[in-house]
């Protein structure tokens, strides 16, 4: 991808649309501008204009919007065509800027590779944008939002600063012994990655959380055949998504379904009856279940007597919900307190869809940076490391811990695609005025 192309694509979505907008970028947008619509409109105002091809052939009327670089989404000149959003509209607007030297439409994602290659977006940022927009619950709107508007990239500039400001101390420490410096300066030094490991240590405690958000919270339901695990699956995903029979051991394999509880996205899985299996194949199906319930958010422990709720409290480790099924069969007088539902009348099913809900809500005391990725939490488990390794680095060896403390910075940087050693020798020169 060469920024030395001007770039041209749909902004809006495809199929045909009142209004359709056609994203132009790149060294070129101007000469696009002229050919198409006459003349380079002022910057920022729009335009209704006539739209023709090279020849001079009408294609359409529309607005044009103008965005010099470097004041735009890409940090390139931008142009903006708004026409009717119909197919051959928009195919004849894409033909006539294409058939322009220099001109070839965008790859997916380029406009926003160059934004963040010409930096006006960082890299999590830029992953924010990609999830605001595949965004289908309000929880996930609001986390992608802050994302995109640079939270995490913020904070792990903040976080990378600090790296590089104990690093400075430890530079100085190797390259100037003899220097007049302040005292105190590997002790302040430590202190503050001390501080800031444990920051990060708290990030990486929210992102499970965050994690839920974006790609869902997974509920694993567990329980003996015909305890009506299948039946309660059916009723929460109103639909039959799995099969219901009075034959012990229906299910065989894990059913899973995707339902939208609470704003909040939540796969919930029929699971095998835990039972001493009576062939190979129900036996693999067990094992399927209990693994499953293993990387589970909430084990949903379902029971109809009481030697099934004894077996699964003794499970290891035990569901974190049990709820009593077929609750319009239930004993009358049971002394049971806890929740109950009936999959056939439908008792007690919207408590329990509440209360999965609740469990699976991010709560507005979340981190206002969620690592939401997995590339994030494992740059920040990278510095969380190497900011342990320099805190017990011997005192006699700064070397190690000026070492440890450039990865934990280059594990940092890597969140917002900015790594640059050039900041450790401003902050050795203006910090401490070695430079004399």
């Amino acid at each position: 991808m060469g920024s030395s192309d001007t770039i041209i694509a749909p902004a809006s979505g495809s199929g045909p649309a009142g209004v359709s907008v056609i994203r132009v970028s790149g060294p070129a947008a101007g000469e696009v501008a002229r050919v198409l619509t006459g003349a380079v409109p002022a910057p920022r105002v729009a335009s209704l204009r006539a739209i023709r091809d090279s020849a001079g052939e009408h294609i359409d009327r529309g607005l044009v919007l103008w965005f010099p670089g470097p004041n735009s989404f890409t940090g390139e000149d931008v142009l903006e065509l708004q026409v009717h959003g119909g197919s051959a509209v928009v195919a004849a607007v894409l033909a006539a800027a294409c058939a322009l030297p220099g001109v070839r439409p965008a790859e997916a994602g380029e406009f926003t590779r160059r934004a963040f290659l010409n930096g006006t977006i960082g890299l999590s940022a830029a992953e924010g944008l990609a999830d605001l927009i595949e965004a289908e619950t309000e929880a996930q709107r609001r986390q992608a939002l802050r994302q995109m508007e640079g939270g995490l990239d913020r904070a792990a500039t903040h976080w990378r600063d600090a790296i590089i400001s104990a690093l400075a101390e430890a530079e100085a420490d190797i390259d100037f012994p003899d220097e007049d410096l302040p005292p105190g300066l590997t002790a302040s030094a430590r202190q503050r990655i001390g501080a800031l490991k444990a920051e990060l240590e708290r990030h990486l405690a929210e992102s499970a959380r965050a994690s839920r958000v974006r790609d869902g919270f997974k509920v694993v339901i567990l329980g003996a055949p015909n305890a009506g695990k299948s039946s309660l699956l059916n009723a929460i995903a109103r639909r039959e998504a799995a099969i219901v029979s009075d034959i012990p051991g229906t299910t065989r394999d894990v059913v899973e379904v995707r339902v939208v509880l609470g704003g909040q996205i939540v796969w919930i899985a029929d699971t095998a009856g835990l039972r001493a299996a009576a062939d190979a194949i129900e036996a693999e199906g067990v094992r399927r279940a209990l693994e499953r319930a293993e990387g589970a958010d909430l084990r949903l422990g379902l029971w109809c007597t009481d030697d099934e709720r004894s077996a699964l409290a003794a499970l290891s480790p035990p569901p974190d919900l049990l709820v009593r099924g077929k609750a319009d069969l239930a004993a009358a007088g049971s002394d049971w307190a806890g929740p109950s539902v009936s999959s056939r009348t439908g008792e007690g099913l919207a408590a329990l869809e509440d209360e999965i809900a609740r469990r699976a809500a991010i709560g507005d005391g979340a981190a206002a940076a969620p690592l939401t990725r997995a590339r994030h939490r494992a740059a920040v488990s990278a510095a969380v490391a190497a900011l342990e390794r320099a805190l017990v680095a011997p005192a006699a060896a700064p070397e190690l811990a000026a070492e440890d403390l450039r990865l934990a910075a280059r594990a940092v940087g890597r969140i917002a695609g900015r790594v640059d050693v050039e900041d450790i020798l401003d902050q050795v020169f203006s910090s401490f005025c070695i430079g004399k």
